[in-house]
């Protein structure tokens, strides 16, 4: 039987490059990760990344990271793949409606899928776009997570931005950062009209489908944002955590110029 290749990656080392790279003891972090770009073997998974963050942060920080469930929405509109139409209703009548203890996240990552599983961890409500926290201000930023519009102003994101948090982009990059949708929603642009979106929820005990307020989140863009940003000077630290590039970065300043940014480079409904 072959050995396992590559570097051995331990939570220790993980520690090491997140305070080299600039996390400290009682920050607010926004993190997005790629357990991928991390290379080599990491002993312990996902399990040694979110505890070498928690470290990191220690008992008066607060770790947050998306746990969206997209794939909760009506069969209707699936494109990515499509399912056939006669498949449409059995799935709305049998679709489990969203629940932040069971709802496994979709497509965010080994990390974010670990970390939410966590005891500690709290998850916010929202049935499409919740936030996982732990720390200090786990519930101020996990709680009435607004249904409408759940990336501007009543949503974790927003209360980061009140907390002065900052972002960590580990193995990705500004494609992923969620934090620039709040700009979205506080820009003069709006990512086209207004949608109604749909998931299976409980109310007051009783499973069934609610409409809900949205955008229409755009983030093609945000690799040149992001990009406009550095060059402009903006606050960012880079390193490495293992063999993943990362950046460290306070949000704040960062969807200040965004919405600027977005003012000056998309054009589209105005109000």
């Amino acid at each position: 039987m072959e050995e396992i290749q590559g570097d051995l990656i331990t939570t220790e080392i993980l520690l090491g490059d997140l305070e080299q790279l600039g996390v400290r003891p009682g920050m607010t972090l926004l993190a997005h990760s790629s357990m991928k770009a991390l290379g080599g073997w990491v002993a312990g998974g996902p399990a040694a990344v979110v505890l070498a963050l928690e470290a990191a942060l220690g008992p008066s920080g607060t770790l947050v990271m998306p746990t969206h469930t997209g794939e909760l929405t009506d069969p209707a509109g699936w494109r990515c793949p499509p399912v056939r139409e006669a498949w449409w209703d059995p799935i709305r009548r049998t679709m489990p409606a969203y629940d932040p203890d069971l709802s496994p996240t979709y497509k965010m990552g080994a990390i974010p899928e670990c970390f939410r599983k966590q005891k500690g961890v709290r998850r916010s409500s929202h049935p499409h776009l919740s936030f996982a926290a732990w720390g200090r201000r786990a519930a101020e930023v996990t709680g009435n997570h607004s249904l409408d519009y759940g990336l501007g102003e009543d949503s974790p994101l927003a209360r980061l931005y009140g907390l002065d948090g900052h972002i960590l982009l580990l193995g990705v990059g500004h494609g992923n950062n969620t934090s620039l949708h709040l700009a979205e929603a506080r820009s003069r642009y709006r990512a086209n009209a207004v949608v109604h979106n749909k998931a299976p929820m409980l109310v007051n005990g009783v499973r069934q489908w609610v409409t809900f307020r949205d955008l229409d989140w755009d983030s093609s863009d945000f690799e040149a944002l992001g990009s406009d940003y550095e060059r402009a000077g903006g606050t960012v630290c880079k390193g490495r955590i293992a063999h993943a590039q990362a950046l460290l970065l306070p949000q704040r300043p960062l969807v200040d110029y965004a919405v600027d940014w977005l003012n000056l480079n998309r054009s589209g409904p105005v109000d």
